[in-house]
């Protein structure tokens, strides 16, 4: 028996929490993943895994066993990249998601110098909002906006997101411009309308060091963002936005921050991706890239982008364990 082979049909099978998708995804048959994982146990002479008809789960032996596989395959891979590095570009296919917006305004108009740069590199970039299982959805890695959840992945400090409230001159006009927060009782907004709880996301602000929320009055609601800054930009009311969503409105003079003193507390802006894979060429170039390009715009904070520690597990080995999700869906969702 291949042991090596074993390890790696074995975690994929926990991976994706099938022996199917396994199956599919190393281009095997699907008796080879089966007989494979079984002449494991065999050898081992442990039980690694509970079958059912509906399911799949680890045994305590089979949970410390796979977080062994992870580590030994991700030695592998580190010691077969460093000799590949040395003498050739990353090559492969290599799976992105982020939120539509921010790669639209940062990532896509500089993919020629990616291309450019990594030629063997096949990139296939998700635009979205929705939660991602980077495991089993078979993502190398994510760029998420916001405070992260404990979760078996890596996190890397990309930068941090400015947040802005603006109205239009025209709206400020007839409305006037508050000057505090508690003239905002006297306003209205345009409501953003979260797709995930389909309720209405408050604004925030900052003051005097106190993160404080406000609800404020609305009789129109979107749940897109380029609908929501262009309402703002029709007079129809208030919105709190991502600077980089309205920065070219700002410079144009359609809208007008307002209460900058008390901007919301900037949030993190982080490239995420699975413990396992944080070795691969391709997924290394990419968070050096991505880096590169938040720290070349003046659209983002730098101050505080830094390479981040693995995100706690615990003891925790769970096959869905892979899910990037955002603490705060009113920045990302705002952000798409």
């Amino acid at each position: 028996m291949d042991r090596l082979n074993a390890m790696q049909v074995f975690t994929k099978v926990v991976d994706l929490n099938s022996f199917s998708r396994a199956a599919e995804a190393l281009d095997l048959p699907n008796g080879s993943v089966s007989t494979t994982v079984q002449a494991l146990e065999s050898h081992l002479k442990v039980r690694l895994l509970n079958r059912t008809t509906r399911r799949i789960s680890l045994t305590p032996d089979g949970a410390a066993y796979y977080e062994r596989c992870i580590r030994i395959l991700a030695d592998v891979e580190a010691a077969e990249s460093s000799l590949i590095a040395t003498g050739n570009t990353p090559t492969g296919k290599l799976r992105v998601d982020m939120s539509g917006s921010l790669g639209r305004s940062i990532v896509v108009p500089a993919l020629p110098d990616f291309q450019a740069r990594y030629p063997g590199i096949e990139l296939m970039l998700g635009l979205g909002d929705k939660d991602v299982d980077l495991v089993r959805e078979g993502v190398d890695c994510v760029v998420r906006i916001g405070e992260l959840p404990d979760s078996s992945l890596v996190a890397r400090r990309l930068g941090s997101l400015e947040m802005v409230t603006v109205a239009s001159p025209s709206y400020l006009r007839q409305q006037g411009t508050p000057s505090n927060i508690r003239d905002l009782d006297n306003h209205i907004a345009v409501n953003y309308l979260s797709s995930r709880t389909r309720s209405f996301i408050s604004m925030h602000f900052v003051v005097e060091g106190k993160r404080t929320e406000v609800r404020m009055r609305s009789i129109l609601a979107t749940n897109e963002a380029d609908a929501y800054i262009g309402c703002a930009a029709m007079g129809l009311g208030i919105i709190q936005v991502p600077l980089f969503l309205a920065h070219s409105r700002l410079a144009q003079g359609d809208l007008v921050e307002i209460l900058p003193d008390s901007r919301p507390t900037p949030l993190p802006i982080s490239v995420v991706y699975p413990h396992y894979r944080h070795l691969s060429p391709q997924v290394r170039a990419f968070v050096e890239w991505i880096a590169e390009r938040f720290e070349q715009s003046p659209l983002f904070n730098r101050h505080d982008a830094a390479p981040a520690p693995r995100i706690s597990t615990g003891d925790r080995v769970e096959p869905n364990s892979g899910k990037a999700q955002t603490a705060d869906a009113r920045i990302v969702e705002a952000a798409v």
